[in-house]
């Protein structure tokens, strides 16, 4: 362990632990563990391993708190308090040097994770864009003044996509010298200040034409006479002076020419006397003229220095006055031409590069230029150092095809022939990232890459295919998410406490839920297939995942996949849940039928399942199940069937149906018709969804969550619920399955489709979640105890506490147990894992850097201070789309825990007098570190206030009869001069107790700083107000002695 940890701080010999560059850093620097650095660590390790501990026990809290101030000699006691707290999460009163070492590295493992997500792209999945060229694909440009991109093919045809990347139009370019057949585009590129494009063919000619709506490609200007055939080019213009622009081009005979122009935006070329003024009419320009000075609107600059080499790229760089040209040759490999002030001559320096180069690329601010070598090495050049390069980059094992800069991260994007894409860390010349294997699959190719960098497009041709990378948006960095994308599933392990959660992207995570804390990633557990459903064994040691690929993999708690269960049978099915039972393991999700696999047959890595002696008894596919011991088993489907099993004898024994709305009303049907498209367009998650067509007719019968109420065992005596279901009209349903009823059905959400639950073990409290993100907390506890005859309960149970925890959809619930309190657990399509307590307030998200502790004092939610819906909230959902606020008396405050809030728009509508005083902020900055107290709410978080007074209706005020105030009659009665002799020290106001309806103690509603501050502010009153009068009584007597 020690070991592992000098390995992982090596590099921060004499840094702080968790300095950063963020702005959150700002936080962290004030930790002790901040602060350490490795030789602090050492000393710390050397008095763990001392003859004077106990190696058995530990140390406990004081003598940490005494030694560690002593022999370290940075920090407080009370700072050394604070980090034996975060280290001894169980709470056992000691330590040792195993848990300090453990609590650094899982500081480090998260510190090297945030650097990772603020430093390496995230990119989304590769996108193949719809191919239209036949031919391959020459250049890809963007037109600024049109925002649209440009493709063009060797065969002459032209594309024009939207920013969306939607094609728009395609054109066919071509020559009126050459056949199109035998003609070949080399190169475009675009002139963005003059709104017009320059296209180079094989029968060495430019054409300058500009990209009419009506015309298409007209050209107005055709360079003809060129001495070789241009095979790139490259195109700057001053964005302070329109009219001075280069146009860099580079051929097959090693030439490097460039065409000056001085009049861009009045005229490229000079037109003759005789030719007419019309743009229609393309004017023909001879090379030859241009290098002879006969158009004093340009000028040509121009060298041979690659000895007729087939010049591979050129550019021209502002910021060096500099031209810039490599080749495939090793001599002059890279050629900078230095232009020279007030002449037309060139100053040449040359880098020789073994076996040559494809392309390169240029950095201004870091003044590198980074060439892909044809030796598979990117090699980053000073343009002002030739006899050896600032950087080799090492890594590729093929041709390097290219290179771009990535100019505002510093990094260095580089594509080799083997299709690997390398990112590149230029400050530490390090690789950080590698994508492979998505690409489309060619043995010969031509490619090219193209980085869009304001929109993060970075596009990668393959012969007439073009690919996008593009990046994830930035979602700053006050945004917290626990995933990279869409969670689907989350359980609790009660065992190692805790939190594991997974997502589309088929990663598996594992969290502390005392902490927060991030401790293993399990990364591609099903390749790229979505992970739909998890569960854990009995014993909680074992891991199953079920994916879309149809395969259920069993885990071990070190990332090992022990066996593959075939559910799908070869298939790419969904799955969506996974039982472990005693002796059999159920899969359920497609086919509408159940696949068996039996624990006895787990003697191999691939496993073959068993059929289902039951058969099948749905119509539609399954969502979800639930078992109760020791042999019922129910399911649930897209078609609203519950389906009643025999595990033992795996036969039907009983349907039920679940038929919304024949018992309530719902109060927003003609909502859900008019979202249904809108709700049905998002993907399924693990909300069930699938099961809704997509042709704007909503399946409200679809049934997406079962649970049996555990607590309830006796319940087939009095008649009361065993089983609570939830569909997607918002509905929740408590049955009883012994007589096959339904007892109680009501609406938990209304007008936002499917939703999504889950029931403590306790079966007090009923969790809800929605599309919108909300949650809600119904206490169940005596809800439905007895059945009625032949009567379904519409009435709800007690509305505890409504709050919106995430953004998104609401994909997963779950519950769990810590210190005999009870928390929420939900995640999002936001890709956010949020920890609730059970009064509704959330702890933290999974992912934040500050980390929450959950103390052993919290309490559980007070049954009795609840309320139900009133009228006016009725009519508040009624008429408006926004959920509605339920008030009710907020539960005692105690302080339980420390969160630490990421999202403030959470609070942004509670307002707390005490925080914006002066005194409220210097008391809350001084007890940050001992703990903060909730604040409760009044409303649903995220409600704003605006919202209630929409349901208030404003008439037209009555009119009013006259009124004559006696003050308004008799004015000097109440506005005449004060007497001189009354006094303002002799006005009394009366005392803060006397104005209050009963007596209280003010030690118990203040704080001691608000007292002892009161106190010392009395006092100091009354001395000015003695010293004053003492004043006041001397003044007379002096006058008198005058």
């Amino acid at each position: 362990m020690a070991f592992a940890l000098r390995k992982a701080m090596v590099t921060t010999e004499d840094q702080p632990l968790n300095q950063t560059d963020d702005t959150g850093a700002a936080r962290s620097v004030e930790q002790l563990e901040s602060r350490l650095t490795i030789h602090d660590f050492m000393k710390m390790q050397e008095l763990f391993l001392s003859s004077e501990l106990n190696e058995n026990v530990g140390i406990t809290r004081e003598e940490f708190m005494e030694k560690m101030s002593v022999v370290v000699r940075q920090g407080t006691k009370e700072e050394y308090g604070d980090l034996f707290d975060k280290i001894d999460l169980a709470r056992d009163g000691f330590i040792d040097w195993d848990k300090l070492t453990s609590f650094v590295l899982l500081e480090l493992y998260e510190r090297e994770e945030r650097t990772k997500l603020s430093v390496i792209p995230q990119w989304k999945d590769l996108r193949l864009i719809p191919p239209i060229h036949k031919d391959t694909v020459e250049n890809i440009t963007f037109l600024k003044n049109l925002n649209v991109y440009l493709t063009v093919s060797r065969g002459g045809l032209l594309g024009i996509w939207g920013e969306s990347l939607t094609l728009q139009r395609t054109l066919q370019i071509t020559a009126e010298a050459v056949k199109p057949k035998d003609l070949w585009v080399t190169s475009l590129v675009a002139l963005p200040n003059v709104n017009k494009v320059a296209v180079a063919f094989t029968s060495k000619e430019i054409y300058f034409a500009e990209l009419n709506s009506k015309q298409g490609f007209s050209c107005q200007y055709r360079l003809q006479g060129l001495e070789g055939t241009v095979i790139c080019m490259n195109y700057w213009y001053n964005p302070h002076d329109g009219n001075e622009a280069i146009l860099t081009l580079g051929d097959v005979w090693g030439q490097v020419q460039a065409i000056a122009f001085n009049t861009a935006l009045i005229s490229l070329f000079e037109r003759p006397s005789n030719s007419h003024e019309d743009e229609n009419v393309t004017m023909t320009v001879n090379w030859q003229e241009l290098v002879s000075g006969y158009h004093s609107c340009c000028y040509v600059l121009r060298h041979r220095l690659h000895d007729k080499e087939w010049v591979r790229q050129v550019a021209y760089s502002s910021s060096l006055d500099v031209f810039i040209s490599v080749t495939t040759s090793s001599t002059n490999t890279l050629v900078l031409a230095w232009r020279e002030k007030l002449s037309s001559d060139l100053t040449m320096t040359t880098f020789h590069v073994t076996q040559g180069v494809n392309a390169f690329d240029f950095h201004p601010k870091l003044n590198l230029i980074a060439t892909a070598g044809i030796n598979r090495r990117v090699c980053l050049w000073n343009p002002y150092v030739t006899s050896k390069s600032a950087g080799v980059l090492e890594g590729h094992s093929d041709s390097v095809i290219a290179v771009q800069f990535i100019t505002e991260r510093k990094l260095l994007c580089s594509f080799a022939k083997d299709k690997v894409l390398r990112i590149w860390d230029i400050q530490h010349q390090l690789c950080i990232q590698r994508i492979a294997g998505s690409f489309p699959k060619s043995l010969e190719f031509h490619s090219l890459l193209y980085f869009d960098e304001p929109r993060g497009r970075l596009f990668i041709s393959f012969n007439n295919q073009l690919t996008l990378l593009e990046m994830e948006p930035d979602t700053g960095k006050s945004r917290v998410s626990s995933h990279r994308k869409a969670v689907t599933c989350i359980l609790y392990n009660s065992v190692f406490k805790q939190v594991i959660t997974s997502d589309m992207g088929s990663t598996v995570i594992f969290w502390l839920i005392d902490t927060g804390q991030k401790i293993k990633e399990f990364a591609r557990c099903h390749g790229n297939a979505e992970i739909s459903a998890m569960a854990l064994d009995g014993c909680e040691t074992r891991l199953f995942t079920g994916s879309t690929d149809g395969t259920v993999k069993i885990w071990d708690f070190n990332g090992h996949c022990h066996h593959q269960l075939n559910a799908g049978r070869d298939r790419a099915v969904e799955i969506s849940q996974i039982l472990i039972l005693s002796r059999t393991i159920l899969v359920l999700g497609w086919d509408r039928m159940i696949t068996v696999f039996c624990l006895s047959s787990l003697t191999q890595s691939f496993v073959q399942p068993s059929d289902w002696k039951g058969g099948v008894q749905h119509q539609d596919d399954i969502l979800c199940a639930a078992f109760l011991p020791p042999q019922t088993l129910v399911t649930g489907s897209s078609g609203g069937e519950i389906v009643v099993w025999n595990n033992s004898t795996e036969n039907a024994s009983m349907k039920l149906h679940l038929n919304p709305g024949k018992h309530l009303q719902s109060r927003s049907d003609s909502q859900q018709k008019g979202s249904s498209t809108d709700r049905l367009s998002s993907r399924r998650h693990t909300l069930s969804a699938a099961c809704y067509s997509l042709s704007g007719t909503e399946n409200c019968s679809a049934v997406t969550r079962l649970f049996f109420l555990e607590a309830r065992k006796n319940m087939s005596i009095t008649g009361g619920a065993q089983l609570v279901s939830c569909g997607a009209a918002g509905n929740v349903g408590f049955w009883n399955i012994q007589k096959g009823q339904l007892l109680g059905e009501f609406e938990a959400h209304g007008g936002v489709g499917p939703i999504i639950m889950t029931i403590d073990k306790s079966s007090q409290y009923l969790i809800t979640g929605d599309l919108a993100g909300w949650v809600k907390i119904w206490n169940i506890e005596n809800y439905c105890l007895s059945s009625g005859e032949n009567m379904v309960t519409t009435e709800p149970p007690p509305l505890l506490r409504s709050f919106q925890p995430h953004d998104a959809c609401v994909t997963y619930l779950e519950t769990c147990t810590r210190n005999t309190c009870l928390f929420i657990l939900s995640s999002s399509t936001d890709c956010r894992v949020v920890l609730s307590d059970i009064s509704g307030l959330p702890l933290g998200t999974f992912g934040q850097e500050g980390h929450w502790r959950i103390g052993s004092d919290v309490p559980p939610f007070p049954r009795g201070e609840t309320k139900d819906q009133t009228e006016e909230e009725n009519d508040i959902k009624e008429n408006s789309s926004v959920p509605s606020v339920e008030e009710e008396t907020p539960p005692n405050l105690v302080e339980h825990a420390v969160p630490v809030t990421e999202d403030k728009e959470d609070l942004a509508y509670t307002v707390n007098i005490w925080d914006n005083t002066i005194l409220g902020k210097k008391y809350k900055e001084k007890h940050t570190q001992k703990g903060r107290k909730y604040i409760i709410f009044n409303k649903a978080a995220g409600v704003k206030p605006t919202v209630v007074f929409r349901s208030l209706n404003i008439e037209a005020l009555k009119e009013t009869t006259e009124m004559k105030f006696e003050f308004l009659l008799h004015p000097d009665k109440y506005f005449g001069e004060k007497s001189v002799e009354k006094r303002s020290e002799d006005l009394k106001l009366p005392t803060l107790s006397a104005t209050l309806k009963a007596p209280f103690n003010e030690k118990n509603l203040f704080p001691k700083e608000i007292l002892d501050h009161e106190k010392k502010s009395r006092q100091l009153w009354e001395d000015m107000s003695n010293e004053g009068r003492i004043k006041n009584g001397r003044k007379p007597g002096k006058r008198k002695g005058k």
